[in-house]
């Protein structure tokens, strides 16, 4: 049976937005995204509070949660080794998201250090995950091209994805930062490299505009990848890339493409419904 993931991504949906959303207001939407049977929700964020002060309260949010009923994994995104130990701490966490960019000006404009530098972070984050019981998902930020004019090809980033291997990632999220890739690349990528790195679950975390979801998911899909990111709604996108947002990947349009190919996601169609609406009530305060 054909099977992919689905990682719902509500911390990339919230973490843009100025006003601050009420700690309760996080927990009831993300209790009502845990009904939906997600793998993993990309819950919250263990970063500097002024990088983004909407995710300050992640450990409150996360003290808050009912997860007697879950059974999906909670990944919180950490951008250098302070986070790693602070969500390392919590052992309802699982999956520690580090995003590595490939880009040198959007890996300092993201976490204010240069490549070689977060090569260190990175190594340090995966012992600090080996001791923790958690495991580390890496996302080459910039995987498809950035719009900085930094060096770019499909061979840099067969590159970084020998690097990563080498260092003992297990999983490794091509991140579409800026909605710039294509879907002859995105074929290209995951096509190549997934059958060179048997060991490896390759994901997609694609940022999309409104009419070219289709052609990516399905270039991700027929490459060969079994793991996509997405935000109900497409809401939410990097602040830290550009001041005009490309949104997230719609998690409906997933569940529209999967259906209408016969690929099981797992998730539950009421419980979906009703947080679809829940996002609508949530973010809509903010739009």
């Amino acid at each position: 049976m054909k099977q992919v993931k689905i990682i719902e991504c509500p911390r990339d949906a919230m973490q843009g937005i100025k006003p601050f959303i009420p700690t309760e207001k996080k927990v009831a939407y993300l209790q009502a995204l845990l009904r939906v049977g997600f793998d993993t929700l990309d819950f919250g964020s263990f970063v500097s509070p002024k990088a983004i002060p909407q995710m300050i309260d992640t450990a409150t949010v996360l003290s808050q949660l009912d997860l007697s009923q879950a059974t999906s994994k909670l990944l919180a995104i950490i951008a250098n080794t302070r986070g790693a130990q602070m969500a390392a701490e919590h052992p309802e966490i699982q999956y520690l998201g580090f995003p590595f960019s490939i880009s040198e000006n959007f890996q300092m404009r993201n976490t204010h250090k240069t490549i070689a530098e977060s090569l260190v972070t990175l190594t340090e984050i995966l012992e600090i995950a080996d001791q923790s019981n958690k495991e580390v998902v890496a996302y080459l930020s910039m995987g498809f091209g950035n719009p900085y004019g930094d060096p770019w090809n499909v061979d840099i980033v067969g590159e970084w994805t020998e690097k990563m291997s080498t260092m003992g990632v297990k999983i490794l999220s091509l991140s579409d930062t800026v909605g710039s890739s294509t879907p002859d690349v995105i074929n290209y990528l995951y096509s190549n490299l997934i059958p060179q790195y048997p060991e490896m679950e390759f994901g997609a975390h694609l940022h999309t505009t409104a009419d070219s979801w289709f052609e990516k998911v399905d270039a991700a899909y027929t490459g060969g990848c079994k793991r996509f990111d997405g935000a109900i709604q497409g809401f939410g996108g990097c602040p830290m890339a550009t001041d005009d947002l490309t949104g997230n990947m719609p998690t409906e349009k997933l569940l529209s493409y999967f259906t209408a190919n016969k690929v099981t996601t797992n998730l539950n169609p009421l419980s979906f419904e009703s947080a679809y609406n829940e996002a609508s009530k949530l973010f809509g305060e903010y739009h």
